[in-house]
């Protein structure tokens, strides 16, 4: 079944967090989340409306010492102008192949337009950055096209609806025996699925661990701030450590802090995210020597490592084989497509964390190749509050990853999705360390909108606005 867009609109929604969120080496304080409506014509002319959502993220998408507002305000401006080349594209086909040719001839150009015009004399946008306000309209096709089809969008992913197998999207890296002739994305989806899924918790890096780290300047608002209470309240078993990089007695402390913390309360897993602050392997090798050899029981419970060095790949050819035989080696920030996840593969990377920020193609396509060559998948949070968590659980809950989900809205931001967790509690309400997504039912991503009481009034977005 082939649809095609019809027309496409923007709600901006503005989002302040309870809590500063250090990414890297600045501070999320507040975000904007870019909604998405699409509508969409079937070939029999059959009409069906799809929904998506994204953070404009700008800390994580567009790293820089330009100041915020004007990456901000780019952002803003770039996504409209997406989604008025989306809503006037004459091309027809199964959602992944409308996302993966708009990605692959159309992104480009515009955002090579976009930086030529609008970001002359400044630093231009980053592909990354592009990716993410693409993402919020791509997700609206898939949820469109599950909705046209009658099926939620997974089902769809395979024959009599999608006729294009994996080989005319993907190519096998040099070497292996892999094919993806005859394959479709559904066969690299886990069956049976299981509706609850290990939640995550981020553990920020001016997160208050225990009374030490208390101002005074809390929040009062009934929910947690302390680590140890997080874990009580939510019955957590994973934790996920944000590292500094540059800075390797505060990142080792740090990890042994967290890490005392979880023995004590029962926590089973950890993780250590860098955010692409680190420069030589040999800083990440030393943390891991240290910690295995004077901490053994935190080594072993330390599940994998997540983007320790810059995401520019092919600027960067950093081997990390050494690396990453000692702990998993998760490509993030660097896993922009298949193409950079080959590349990754090459240097020694032996993990992906995939994000529908970066859209649903994309992280469908990556997953295919990821899996087909035998690397271990994570899906990982961009703080994804309101519809934005749902194909981001919905993704970890098909992909079959190492374990569970991050999951961190609830920390930062919980108030934010009050109108959608009345229907999907359990999507935002993480309890005995799970998330539950057994509320989502229908076509599409089953997000059963017309429950929702969402007030969109005030929040459609025209450019004079952006």
């Amino acid at each position: 079944m082939n649809i095609r867009v019809q027309s496409a609109e923007l709600f901006f929604i503005p989002v302040t967090t309870r809590i500063p969120l250090k990414f890297g080496t600045e501070v999320v304080e507040s975000v904007t989340c870019a909604r998405a409506r699409v509508e969409v014509e079937d070939t029999q002319g059959r009409r069906a409306e799809g929904w998506g959502e994204t953070p404009l993220s700008v800390q994580w998408v567009w790293p820089s010492a330009t100041p915020y507002e004007d990456r901000h305000q780019a952002l803003k401006e770039f996504t409209l102008r997406l989604c008025e080349a989306v809503s006037t594209t004459k091309e027809q086909g199964h959602a992944l192949e409308l996302g993966s040719h708009f990605t692959e001839h159309a992104l480009p150009d515009l955002l090579q337009s976009y930086n030529s015009s609008q970001r002359s004399g400044r630093e231009p946008m980053p592909w990354l950055a592009a990716l993410v306000c693409f993402s919020v309209l791509d997700q609206a096709v898939h949820d469109a096209y599950g909705k046209a089809a009658g099926q939620p969008v997974y089902e769809t992913y395979g024959p009599p609806w999608l006729d294009k197998d994996l080989s005319q999207f993907l190519k096998p890296a040099d070497g292996s025996q892999v094919s993806f002739a005859g394959k479709f994305p559904r066969d690299f989806l886990i069956k049976p699925l299981t509706r609850q899924l290990p939640a995550w918790h981020l553990v920020g890096g001016l997160d208050a661990l225990d009374r030490s780290d208390l101002t005074g300047k809390e929040p009062q608002d009934g929910h947690p701030v302390m680590l140890e209470d997080w874990i009580h309240r939510d019955g957590l078993k994973c934790l996920k450590i944000k590292l500094r990089g540059n800075d390797a007695a505060w990142d080792y402390e740090r990890i042994l802090r967290v890490g005392r913390i979880a023995i004590a309360r029962g926590v089973d897993w950890l993780s250590a995210d860098f955010n692409c602050t680190v420069r030589d392997p040999a800083y990440v090798m030393e943390i891991l020597d240290r910690l295995r050899t004077d901490a053994p029981r935190m080594y072993g419970m330390l599940l994998y490592v997540e983007q320790p060095f810059p995401y520019e790949l092919e600027r960067d050819h950093i081997d990390v084989h050494r690396l990453a035989s000692c702990k998993p080696l998760f490509l993030d920030e660097s896993a922009h497509d298949w193409r950079m996840i080959r590349l990754g593969r090459e240097l020694g990377w032996n993990g992906v964390a995939l994000k529908t920020c970066k859209s649903q193609t994309g992280a469908l396509l990556s997953l295919c190749w990821a899996k087909a060559h035998g690397m271990a998948l994570m899906v990982q949070d961009l703080t994804n509050p309101m519809l934005a968590q749902i194909p981001h659980v919905l993704l970890a809950a098909h992909a079959g990853t190492l374990m569970g989900v991050e999951t961190n809205c609830s920390q930062y931001y919980p108030d934010a999705s009050l109108p959608e967790s009345v229907v999907h509690p359990g999507l935002y309400q993480r309890r005995n360390g799970q998330v539950d997504w057994s509320t989502l039912k229908g076509p599409g991503f089953g997000s059963r909108l017309d429950e929702i009481d969402r007030n969109l009034l005030g929040h459609k977005a025209r450019p004079s606005s952006a």
